[in-house]
């Protein structure tokens, strides 16, 4: 992917590393973001975490609206979504998945990247860009390796430092 190590968080599957995105950077009263069809565990972890939550409906042809994420529109704490989407399986362009990033400075946006690799394109390349980007991959679909237990993360420096910082706090080992 052409990152430095410093800009790699490895977990236990990319249930895991979400889980620690959740509990690292959704932590303001604002709610964090994420569409009403997606992947079942974000509102289960919002509210075992206790974090707010706003679900964004999906348009009549069951996509996500990239506007609907913008912090002018929708004030909050954090955005996350799945591309392609799932389970719909349709996905953002790279460049309105950019533009949710770039509408949100002051927000971390993670992309969940599950089902990239059966369609999609990637948007790794936006964190040399965006300090507030972080993408999530696991080894669990187009790999083959769900057995394995292998996610991982990819963004700025300073988010997958925050990141093991909270790993580290809660599981020393």
């Amino acid at each position: 992917y052409g990152v430095k190590p410093e800009q790699v968080f490895v977990g236990v599957g990319s249930d895991d590393v979400l889980a620690m995105a959740f509990l690292t950077f959704f932590n303001s009263e604002k709610p964090v973001l994420f569409p009403d069809i997606t992947y079942s565990f974000y509102d289960v972890w919002a509210d075992l975490f206790r974090i707010p939550y706003q679900t964004m409906p999906l348009n009549d042809d069951f996509e996500i609206c990239p506007e609907d994420y913008f912090a002018a529109n929708h004030p909050n704490g954090g955005v996350i979504f799945p591309n392609p989407n799932a389970p719909t399986g349709l996905e953002l362009e790279l460049e309105a998945v950019e533009r949710i990033v770039r509408e949100n400075p002051d927000s971390v946006v993670i992309v969940d990247e599950a089902y990239v690799d059966f369609g999609g394109e990637s948007c790794v390349p936006l964190i040399q860009q965006y300090d507030n980007l972080l993408v999530v991959q696991t080894y669990s679909k187009s790999r083959s390796m769900a057995g394995g237990r292998l996610g991982f993360a990819l963004g700025s420096a300073g988010l997958i430092a925050d990141l093991n910082k909270i790993k580290y706090s809660t599981n020393p080992y």
